[in-house]
This record gives structure tokens, C-alpha cells and sequence, in this order.
């Protein structure tokens, strides 16, 4: 059996040798869907199906992309075209637009904002950041469902901040026109030229679609208008197509993504082959009851069953009476999961809103546990980082007299990283975690590795988002946490107001909010705990936690503020240096 074939279950074996499609692959949370689309492509290159260069695999971010790329590396195949939609509809601008226009592609917009800044500029109004911010995620919502400016007011005729609806569209057109004086696209402008470009030009159409025979799309759920547009010009009339998603994990609704592209596919395409994976390789049987629990009887849902023959804990839902109880009771927790010897970076938060952050950052800090705040800074861009990695390339010019490791470890040294770490929740304890996180890919590295490999690599790194975790526990909105998974999560604020937040009306948006609560469940591989506080608002507990249903659920123990704030506590293990957790690993 050839390595792409070996250790799939039979769901994952069956989508891995259906070569040829139409073929729409329904992958629940944690079924492999990525090792199936990597797999799939290896086998069809192994048995002479495809050839590399005429494969083109699709997805939503550039960090998604670079993994599919290692994971097919690792499989021995390379020069498949991993990559976003945005990617691939930019190299195909560039390499035909100089032929057809007889000049070079237009300059792509670096900050839309303050483009919309300087339109609004010359219409004389001033409108404020966050009015300018919504009037850009319209222009992006109008753009990606294929609606022009007249179709936009027509659909959306409410105003934005204090701007009215015709200000609005006047705005939305000084914009474009500035745009196109200054000779550039913005984001989704990309894949408009290039759908537009496709459509006008049949040799470029013809070239595009000899170049790429089979294609393969991740999160078909999250795909838009636009985007299923230009993939219907990229494939024409040809079957081999492979889509892969979960409608349950559709959470970009409101930015144009239409899970019907995913749920209807089987009739678009009337000889498609459906496979489902339902089996779970992440979590134990008692939080997939939550999940399962939580979507019965929605659009698309799958019954998730786990591969685990362990029981498993049962999650628990406890309630507080404010947000500081709920984020001290948080706190404790995970202090007792560290002295009991997890790793914090098996350990997430997960909320709703990045308002529900500040208060958690400062129990964890308060309980001398570090955290780093998922979608803040990158880690290749925090100043000590960049330094590091400076000074390490600076090293490589001149004989190394000790180790590759040693060498690593002096100069992160000299730069601050000491046995035992700063108090948690500074800027010292944030450069210390980072420094401690490059000296663990120095230690971790392949025996042979040299200090211009290493530092070549994390170059590398840096420029596909590649980014190394931090010993830390992981604070994350439920947007920000979708492709990842813990061993151990707190999803907190499950009460009316935050989950669903307060502005989630209608049915539609509800529902939005339901996948939300799913996604962030099933994060969990180990444990799931989850808790809403009522505050001075009286809030009630989140209309989910009724459809979830006490059978599936167990009940914590409330906490008041008080008695939270009493009981603050700073685990041992919480505090270990970067040369502790290396003898834990």
C-alpha cells in the first residue's frame, strides 16, 4: 500500500481513491478533512492521475495554503498550485494582463481605509475610523456577491454611522474613481479583473484551463458569489472537481459566504459522489454529544462519532455572578490543569468578542499564567523577535565554536531569556515567551541542522505566517479559533447578549451564531468546560445551553466574585523556564 493510502479510515480511504469527479467531500469538525484533500492528491500523482503542475488546490488563507503544501512535501509531491483564490487570480493577472493591455498589472490598495479617507476627503465629509472600517466591509460584501453600487443600495438602503445611505454610495464611488486614478485594485477587485479577464479573453480561458486539470477547493462552505464564479470559469465543463466543507462550520455569512454552493453541489453536479466523514480523530465521545446535541436537525449537520475509545469527561456549564467571578473561576481552573502537568499551549479560552478579552488577560496574569491573545501581533513582527533573528543571521558569517543549539541559546541569552520567567501579563513576560519559543525550534530542530538553515527557515517561516506556538495558554475569538484545536478549552460568556451577541436577530443571524458556538466546541479534545455570568444586567443563560440540553451536560459549581477573588492562586508548573518544558517534552 502506497503512504497515501495508509492509516485513513474507511470514510477517508473511500474520498482518497475517488480520483476522478465530480466529488463533494462533507467533512465534519475533525474528520481529516486536510489529510484527506493532501492524501487525495498524492494518490492520483502516485498512480499517474495527475501530474503536479496541472493541479490546482484552493483555500481560504495563506497559512493553510503553506501547511497543504508541507503536508504534500511530506508525501513526496511537489509543484502542486496551493493556494488561495486571491493568489492564484493575482498570478493570472499578472502573467496575461502585460499581454493584453500592453502594460503591467495595476498596484493592489494596501489600506482601504485610508484610501476611503482621502475620498471622503473630497466629498468634504469626515466620517470617523470605525464609520470608515463598516463602509469598507460593504464595499467588500458588495464586491464578493457581484452587486453594483445601485444593487448595493437597494439591498442594504439603511446609512452607516451618521453617514446616510446616498452618503454612503457617494462615498463608495469617490472611492472607486480615486482607485482608479491611482491605477490600482483593491482585494476584490483581484478576483472581479480576473473573472472579468477570463471571461472577455477565450485564449486566456483556454490557456488557464490547459494549465489546471484537476481542482480541489478547501471550505467550500465559505465560498462567495464571486468566488464560485471564478471557479466555474477556471473548471468550465470539465468533472474533476473536489470540494470539501462543513456547513455547520459556516461563520462568514455576513462577509458573502453561501453554504448552499456546499449543500447543493450533489445537484449542481447530478453524477457527483458524496462521501461523508463523520468520524472524529479529535475528541472524545462526551464533548461531541455537546456538538451534535447543539446542531441536530440543522441544514447539512453531521453526526460526529468518536474515534476514541476512551470515555472521556463529560463538559461541565457553570455560572457566575459577573464577568470578573466568571474569569477568576476560568483562571482556577486552568491553574489546576497546569499543576496537574498540562502543557499551557494545549489550553485555549475561547469568547465571542475581543471586548471579552481584558478581563481574562488580567485573572490569568493575576494567577501568574501567561497567555498570548490569538490575531494580535504577529510573532515574527514582536520587536525582540525580529531582533533575534538579526542578531542569529548576523552569527551565521562567522565560525560557530560551539553547538548550533548552544549558539542559538547564548544569543537569545544575551537578549533577556533567563531560567525563570518575569511576572505574567507584562511586555517582559511577552519577549521572554517569545525568545523561549525560537530556542524550542533550535532545539527541535533535525540533528545535522546549521545556524544559516536554521535561520533560513525562520525566514521562511515568517513569510508564510508559519508561526511558532508560544508556551503560553491561547485567548481566541470563536472567528479567530476555526482550523485550530486544544486539548483542553474554556469557552466562556455563553449567556443572551454574547452568544448569541445582541445584534444576531433574525433567524438567519442566529443560526450564525448556533455554528459559532459549535465551532468553538469542537476546539475541545480532552476537555470542555463551558460558563456565562449574569452581571448587573441580569443576563440569562445563552437559549444554546437550553438547546444542548442537561443530558449532555454537567453542572460546575458557581462562583462569586468574592469568594473568586480570595481563592487567586499561581501554579509552579505555569512559571517553568524554556530548559523545563524542553525535559517535559
Amino acid at each position: 500500500m502506497s503512504g497515501a493510502l495508509r492509516d485513513l479510515d474507511p470514510q477517508q480511504l473511500e474520498a482518497v481513491t475517488t480520483l476522478r469527479g465530480p466529488l463533494v467531500v462533507l467533512a465534519g469538525a475533525g474528520t481529516g478533512k486536510t489529510r484527506v484533500i493532501t492524501h487525495r492528491i498524492a494518490h492520483g500523482v502516485d498512480t499517474g492521475a495527475y501530474s503536479p503542475g496541472r493541479v490546482m488546490a484552493v483555500t481560504f488563507t495563506a497559512k493553510a495554503a503553506g501547511e497543504m503544501r508541507g503536508r504534500l512535501r511530506a508525501l513526496g509531491v511537489e509543484g502542486v498550485a496551493a493556494r488561495t483564490f486571491h493568489a492564484a487570480a493575482l498570478a493570472q493577472l499578472n502573467f496575461f494582463w502585460p499581454t493584453l493591455a500592453g502594460d503591467s498589472a495595476p498596484g493592489i490598495v494596501d489600506n482601504k481605509v485610508r484610501l476611503l479617507a482621502h475620498a471622503a476627503d473630497g466629498l468634504g465629509i469626515d466620517p470617523d475610523t470605525a464609520t470608515l472600517r463598516d463602509v469598507a466591509s460593504a464595499i467588500e460584501w458588495r464586491k464578493i456577491t457581484m452587486r453594483s453600487v445601485d444593487a448595493y443600495a437597494a439591498a442594504r438602503p439603511h446609512g452607516i454611522g451618521r453617514l446616510d445611505i446616498s452618503r454612503v454610495v457617494d462615498l463608495q464611488r469617490a472611492y472607486e474613481r480615486l482607485k482608479d486614478e491611482r491605477r490600482q485594485l483593491d482585494f476584490e477587485d483581484v478576483l472581479l479583473a480576473c473573472a472579468g479577464m477570463l471571461e472577455a479573453e477565450p485564449q486566456v480561458t483556454q490557456a488557464v484551463r490547459e494549465q489546471y486539470r484537476h481542482f480541489t477547493v478547501d471550505e467550500y462552505q465559505d465560498v462567495s458569489p464571486l468566488q464560485h464564479r471564478l471557479l466555474e470559469l477556471w473548471v468550465g465543463d470539465r468533472r474533476d472537481l473536489c470540494v470539501v466543507g462543513d456547513a455547520s462550520q459556516t461563520i462568514y455569512s455576513f462577509a458573502g459566504a453561501d453554504a448552499r454552493y456546499l449543500l447543493e453541489f450533489a445537484r449542481e453536479h447530478a453524477d457527483a459522489r458524496v462521501v461523508r466523514l463523520e468520524t472524529n480523530h479529535r475528541s472524545d465521545a462526551p464533548i461531541l454529544a455537546v456538538a451534535n446535541a447543539l446542531m441536530r436537525d440543522r441544514p447539512g449537520a453531521l453526526e460526529l462519532v468518536s474515534a476514541r475509545d476512551e470515555p472521556g469527561v463529560v463538559p461541565e456549564v457553570t455560572e457566575f455572578a459577573d464577568d470578573e467571578a466568571e474569569a477568576r473561576g476560568v483562571a482556577m481552573r486552568i491553574s489546576a490543569q497546569l499543576a496537574g502537568g498540562v502543557d499551557p499551549r494545549r489550553i485555549a479560552v475561547l469568547y465571542r468578542s475581543h471586548a471579552q478579552s481584558a478581563e481574562l488577560l488580567r485573572a490569568l496574569a493575576d494567577a501568574g499564567i501567561a497567555a498570548t491573545v490569538l490575531g494580535g501581533r504577529r510573532f515574527f513582527e514582536i520587536p525582540e523577535v525580529r531582533q533575534a533573528v538579526m542578531e542569529l543571521r548576523a552569527a551565521t558569517v562567522a565560525p560557530i565554536e560551539t553547538g548550533f543549539v548552544q549558539t542559538v541559546r547564548d544569543i537569545l541569552r544575551s537578549r533577556g531569556l533567563s531560567d525563570e520567567p518575569p511576572e505574567a501579563g507584562g511586555a517582559l513576560r511577552d519577549a521572554w515567551e517569545a525568545r523561549g519559543a525560537l530556542l524550542r525550534l533550535a532545539e527541535e530542530a533535525p540533528d545535522g541542522t546549521t545556524l544559516r538553515a536554521f535561520t533560513d527557515e525562520l525566514m521562511a517561516r515568517a513569510k508564510t505566517q508559519d508561526e511558532p506556538a508560544m508556551r503560553t495558554v491561547t485567548l481566541a475569538t470563536l472567528h479567530a479559533a476555526k482550523g485550530l484545536e486544544w486539548d483542553h478549552v474554556h469557552l466562556v460568556g455563553i449567556a443572551e447578549g454574547l452568544l448569541p451577541i445582541s445584534y444576531a436577530t433574525t433567524f438567519e443571524q442566529v443560526d450564525e451564531e448556533r455554528r459559532l458556538a459549535y465551532v468553538g466546541i469542537t476546539r475541545a479534545g480532552r476537555t470542555l468546560s463551558l460558563s456565562w455570568a449574569r452581571g448587573p444586567r441580569e443576563r440569562s443563560a445563552s437559549r444554546f445551553l437550553r438547546e444542548i440540553g442537561s443530558g449532555t451536560l454537567r453542572a460546575g459549581g458557581a462562583i462569586s466574585s468574592s469568594a473568586a477573588a480570595s481563592r487567586r492562586a499561581a501554579s509552579p508548573s505555569a512559571r517553568s523556564g524554556p530548559q523545563g518544558s524542553a525535559r517535559r517534552r
